[in-house]
């Protein structure tokens, strides 16, 4: 009789268990990060308390990016959107009416100091092209002069890969932490110890990343890149990055552009360039076979690769991107 009790009261505890189980599993807070790298670390950060879903995913081009019905019911039933700002995500305000998102957005690189850099006409970036396109035909008459002197003029824009430099990568983390805070109060413990311990992951890594660099020889710190992904990462760890396209992969480098490219390659004695996962690699192809700049390898510029893959995380990433990068110039 005991026994047929005490097995009644473990099936009622199992219930119990699974019922309150059932029901966190249902108070998840539900968060859309805009791309992959960015959807990492809202997981490092929220943990089981976080249902998260990137609309750009591994080894996509968030430039290029164009989402379907499916990103926006998905974005409809969220309660956090995560995004980088800065102009990376030019679909974003388009997603967020077509969808009636009533949720909060979350701009990760609040605080951040952002880079610029200078274009050509004509490399635009997501949904600023058509803007821009506008302005240029508003003022036409006053670039006349320009134009006729140079019809390659070159504009100022904000550089969006700021993930790039880890001590910006810790300011995503406090932004991601506090949004987080914000949406779901009762977890603010869960999220400061997770983004506590993420940031001293972060730290560390910043560290061996500088270390890597610094080991290589001055004349060794010269690379060149799809795209301009890494001025960050260069900015911040002493290497110098040179891309033949803008900003964004949609921007296609002038054969002026390539030829430059190419003369400085032969004139520094540039060693290596590099492919990235989301850029087309035939241009960098060709680059190094009119030069005999070898291929040093693929980094990982503004997606992660799949759970497989060499970098499945934020922190991965950048081992990975710092061992490829060591291997080719140091040998």
């Amino acid at each position: 009789m005991k026994i047929r009790v005490l097995v009644q009261i473990g099936l009622a505890l199992l219930l119990l268990l699974g019922a309150s189980g059932g029901a966190a599993a249902a108070e998840m807070l539900k968060a859309v990060a805009s791309f992959s790298i960015l959807g990492d670390m809202v997981r490092q950060v929220g943990g089981d308390r976080v249902d998260v879903v990137s609309l750009v995913k591994p080894d996509a081009d968030a430039h290029v990016f164009s989402p379907t019905p499916a990103d926006a019911k998905t974005l409809a039933g969220a309660d956090l959107f995560f995004v980088n700002g800065l102009g990376f995500e030019g679909w974003m305000e388009r997603l967020e009416k077509s969808s009636g998102f009533k949720g909060k957005t979350v701009v990760v690189s609040k605080g951040i100091k952002p880079l610029t850099m200078e274009e050509e006409e004509g490399h635009h970036h997501g949904e600023e092209a058509d803007h821009d396109h506008d302005d240029h035909a508003k003022d036409e008459h006053d670039h006349d002069d320009h134009a006729k002197a140079d019809h390659h003029d070159e504009h100022e824009v904000t550089d969006p890969h700021a993930w790039q430099d880890l001590a910006n990568g810790k300011i995503y983390v406090t932004n991601i932490r506090d949004g987080l805070i914000a949406a779901d109060p009762e977890g603010k413990a869960v999220y400061q110890a997770n983004a506590a311990k993420y940031l001293d992951d972060l730290a560390k890594e910043e560290i061996a990343v500088k270390a890597a660099i610094d080991s290589l020889p001055e004349g060794r710190r010269k690379i060149i890149t799809s795209h301009d992904a890494f001025v960050y990462f260069g900015a911040a760890y002493g290497l110098e990055i040179i891309a033949p396209e803008g900003v964004s992969t949609e921007s296609e480098a002038s054969a002026q552009d390539v030829a430059k490219i190419i003369r400085q390659i032969k004139e520094e004695n540039i060693l290596a360039v590099f492919l990235e996962n989301v850029a087309d690699h035939r241009l960098l192809d060709q680059i190094a076979r009119e030069t005999g700049a070898k291929i040093g390898g693929t980094l990982y510029s503004d997606a992660l690769s799949g759970p497989d893959g060499p970098a499945p995380t934020y922190l991965d990433m950048f081992r990975h991107n710092i061992g490829v990068l060591t291997a080719a110039l140091s040998s």
